[in-house]
């Protein structure tokens, strides 16, 4: 774990998180609903320890990897009707250099301006356009009882 790590920081209260920094979450990783954002239902797949490349992900982390993206575009289908759902990662921003990667549901009406790497327009938003943290509560809660289902 890093001291200097935002993603790090909140792991050691996990439990006391609240629903939108932990959608879902397993041994080796933790779903969190994106801050800064004016798209609801911007995700972040966060692995539990510190990692900073992928090339550093356990075997076991690498696995689950790929069914944590597809449970979560799964969900994010059902739960916001998106046409489809992006998954990126650079994990290059300072106090955030912690391997995550953004899944992010791309409406079918997203302006084409918006699409591909045009999304990251929604993000870095003024705070007036932003997702309220009540919203994204709910949203990862709705999230949650969709991938807790059977």
């Amino acid at each position: 774990m890093a001291l200097d790590c935002f993603s790090c920081s909140q792991e050691p209260q996990l439990d006391q998180l609240a629903p939108r920094e932990r959608v879902a979450w397993d041994e080796h990783w933790r779903v969190a609903h994106c801050f800064g954002t004016s798209l609801p239902g911007w995700l972040v797949l966060l692995p539990r320890r510190h990692v900073t490349a992928v090339a550093e992900l356990t075997p076991a982390e690498a696995e689950a990897l790929g069914t944590w993206q597809v449970r979560l575009s799964q969900a994010l289908h059902a739960v916001t009707g998106c046409a489809k759902t992006y998954v990126v990662q650079f994990a290059e921003a300072p106090g955030f250099g912690h391997v995550h990667f953004h899944v992010i549901p791309r409406a079918g009406d997203l302006p084409e301006r918006l699409r591909g790497p045009g999304v990251f327009g929604l993000l870095e938003v003024d705070p007036a356009d932003e997702v309220g943290e009540s919203d994204r509560d709910a949203l990862a809660l709705a999230l949650r009882a969709h991938l807790e289902r059977p």
